[in-house]
């Protein structure tokens, strides 16, 4: 009945659209959408990097891209991944080798955020170098991978939003449990791949080209976690908890990634509240003028 009442309303129906998780299959190669998302992210956001420093009071030269692209890399999947066990399904724990299974999904963005933050610190260090400029910049770039994996999310026919009557809703396959019809919901990636993706580059951008945030440390990356903490916020009340914290959100009356954002918006609140005390005349890693 439920099925039936959607496509009554006019709803697409996602089988309708052709898509599929994989790419291309060669043998025992197959490249799925997800991994490309991954990738595509990497290098756009690597490009991107690359003209961030090439204009003045740059924390890092152009060679140390390169290096911070292995680092951000490696904390990115590491952190993505232990965050995802850590956060969603701790039950992996008591199965060691389903973590290293990453070609079968899993990944938590917070916990990609804590790696990668963890990378660059360590690649600071190593070329003595400022952290927390270096985020700044880092943070301009992350929204391309963002757009991306939610794109991916949405071919894959996952992370579906709640039952819905809007025009746009969509029928995703196998959401309910057989016999049930399933409903049309909420395309929540796609409004994630919006917010997340196209919104927060823009603010981001806007902030690098169009002010001088780029010389308060902190400044930029604060509103990269102000950003995505408050469309990661809005968009859960539009999207189904996961099955295995279903519990836990009707206890708390949040969800889990909602709750892992608080500490993003209250650090990020801090970060650009305090980035004036932090600035100061910045010496340009890459060889060009200085900027008071």
């Amino acid at each position: 009945m439920i099925y039936l009442t959607a496509a009554a309303a006019g709803h697409v129906n996602f089988t309708d659209l052709g898509l599929h998780p994989d790419v291309f299959s060669v043998g025992f190669f197959t490249l799925r959408w997800y991994s490309l998302a991954y990738i595509s992210g990497i290098l756009i956001g690597w490009w991107y990097l690359l003209k961030l420093l090439a204009q003045p009071g740059a924390p890092m030269a152009k060679r140390h891209g390169d290096d911070l692209v292995f680092y951000a890399t490696l904390g990115i999947i590491l952190g993505g991944r232990i965050g995802y066990v850590l956060f969603y399904a701790p039950e992996m724990l008591l199965h060691p080798l389903m973590i290293l299974r990453l070609w079968d999904g899993g990944m938590s963005f917070h916990g990609g955020v804590i790696g990668t933050s963890l990378g660059i610190i360590l690649f600071a260090r190593k070329h003595g170098l400022n952290w927390l400029r270096i985020h700044d910049y880092v943070a301009c770039c992350v929204p391309f991978g963002l757009f991306f994996g939610r794109l991916a999310n949405f071919v894959n026919g996952e992370l579906w939003g709640k039952p819905s009557d809007v025009p746009w809703a969509i029928v995703f396959p196998r959401t309910v449990a057989f016999p049930l019809a399933d409903p049309a919901r909420h395309p929540s990636q796609l409004y994630e791949a919006g917010l997340e993706g196209l919104l927060l580059f823009a603010i981001l951008w806007f902030a690098f080209w169009r002010t001088r945030a780029r010389y308060y440390p902190g400044r930029l990356v604060g509103l990269f976690l102000v950003g995505y903490g408050l469309a990661r916020f809005t968009v859960e009340f539009f999207r189904e908890p996961d099955s295995q914290l279903r519990a836990f959100a009707e206890a708390t009356g949040l969800h889990m990634g909602q709750w892992l954002c608080v500490p993003m918006i209250a650090g990020g609140a801090y970060l650009i509240a305090s980035s004036a005390g932090r600035r100061q005349r910045i010496e340009s890693i890459a060889g060009m003028e200085s900027v008071a």
